[in-house]
């Protein structure tokens, strides 16, 4: 059973939300306002008789930051009860070391979106697809279907850009390098 009572945590909880780690205001800022892929998430949010880090009610989701005090084998002990009672209650938990999301932030980030997406997947946001047919006026082409390439542009397309900023922008021309492109 979990050791803090319920009425105790709400001061601690608010305590904790002044008191972010690096870490947490990193991750915060990721995941705040809806701003990943429309997931709500609350900090320092009690669940029971714990406090969970970032939690998402939607897809029962808790992400858990942990410092140096959480590699101690006390800590790791009452980390692992109380995964295990979140578990119990349908509640998955991933933990990332604080160095870690320094090290590798988009490792993170890219574990956090798989770990939402199978759980309740949502739809990626406007600006991530496509807005339309896409078609290559030269060609007369549907591009849509290869949308996005990862090939470079057809030839022809730079030229067009390069001439338009040397016409407008006569200063940039000094800093192409010999293959069209900037140093």
């Amino acid at each position: 059973m979990p050791p803090e009572s319920p009425k105790r945590l709400l001061p601690l909880a608010r305590a904790l939300r002044k008191q972010d780690t690096w870490a947490e205001k990193l991750l915060w800022q990721w995941l705040r306002d809806r701003r990943f892929s429309a997931y709500k998430f609350r900090r320092q949010h009690q669940f029971g008789s714990y406090i969970l880090d970032f939690f998402c009610l939607e897809a029962s989701l808790n992400i858990e930051l942990d410092g140096s005090q959480h590699g101690l084998p006390g800590q790791r002990k009452k980390d692992e009860e109380r995964d295990a009672w979140l578990e119990k209650a349908g509640v998955k938990v991933l933990r990332f070391w604080n160095a870690r999301l320094r090290r590798e932030k988009e490792v993170v980030r890219e574990a956090i979106w798989r770990e939402l997406q199978a759980r309740t997947p949502h739809p990626l946001p406007d600006y991530c697809r496509p807005m339309g047919p896409v078609v290559d006026e030269d060609a007369g082409e549907n591009l849509t279907s290869s949308f996005p390439s990862p090939l470079p542009s057809p030839s022809g397309r730079g030229r067009i850009i390069r001439s338009v900023s040397q016409n407008f922008a006569p200063g940039l021309s000094k800093l192409q390098n010999s293959k069209g492109g900037f140093a």
